[in-house]
């Protein structure tokens, strides 16, 4: 391992002391590919699975993998939705689903999870609901507090997000957050989760590679 990995592990095993304490169930892993073979060894088959909209998730090709395994998972895809009405029908399955995929918009030196969302689907399933949350997060995410999550998110995450989204925001015109009061705001709630009030039903997989935004 090069010295920065080695940091990037040591770093990881002290965060996941914190979370573990948290009742989160955590591991490190330092690549994508070892992440994508830690989390399918989570997901049971034959399971109902879900997902938020994540970068990272994509990224190590977890996505992928169960949307082309239909004979081992059955994915709840909110991309077939036409309209509003079967967007919120989605939504309600992905709530009684056995395993949410997503990733974490930040996390902090001490084990906490800090995520802003748009429309809340996507905070609202990690705080409720699936029988098990799987996060997939970049070491680049981790910062070392709550405040300055929330600083990096609006710095380093919502911008590009809106541009990727075509969201009609200021940030998506200007590159820089605007605090803005915009209905097309993707910076509707804020949720830190400081702890997994339901022992190991959240786990964190922390990747030593550079994921989502």
């Amino acid at each position: 391992m090069t010295p920065k990995q080695t940091a990037l592990k040591l770093q990881a095993e002290q965060v996941i002391k914190h979370m573990e304490k948290r009742h989160f169930e955590a591991f490190y892993c330092a690549t994508r590919e070892e992440a994508l073979s830690q989390a399918l060894s989570l997901i049971e088959k034959g399971s109902v699975v879900a997902s938020g909209g994540s970068m990272s998730i994509q990224e190590i090709g977890l996505l992928n993998y169960i949307k082309e395994h239909k004979e081992d998972y059955t994915y709840i895809d909110r991309s077939l939705a036409k309209n509003p009405q079967e967007s919120r029908e989605i939504h309600a399955k992905a709530v009684l689903s056995d395993y949410y995929l997503m990733s974490s918009n930040a996390f902090t030196t001490d084990g906490q999870l800090v995520n802003i969302d748009g429309n809340g689907n996507r905070v609202s399933n990690l705080c409720y609901g699936p029988k098990h949350v799987i996060v997939v997060v970049g070491m680049n995410k981790m910062v070392p507090s709550v405040e300055a999550a929330f600083e990096r998110i609006h710095r380093e995450a919502c911008p590009p997000n809106c541009i990727r989204l075509n969201v009609d925001s200021p940030c998506a015109k200007t590159g820089f957050c605007m605090d803005c009061m915009s209905t097309s705001s993707i910076c509707a709630s804020l949720v830190t989760t400081r702890l997994s009030r339901d022992p190991d039903r959240i786990k964190v997989i922390l990747v030593g590679e550079e994921l989502g935004f």
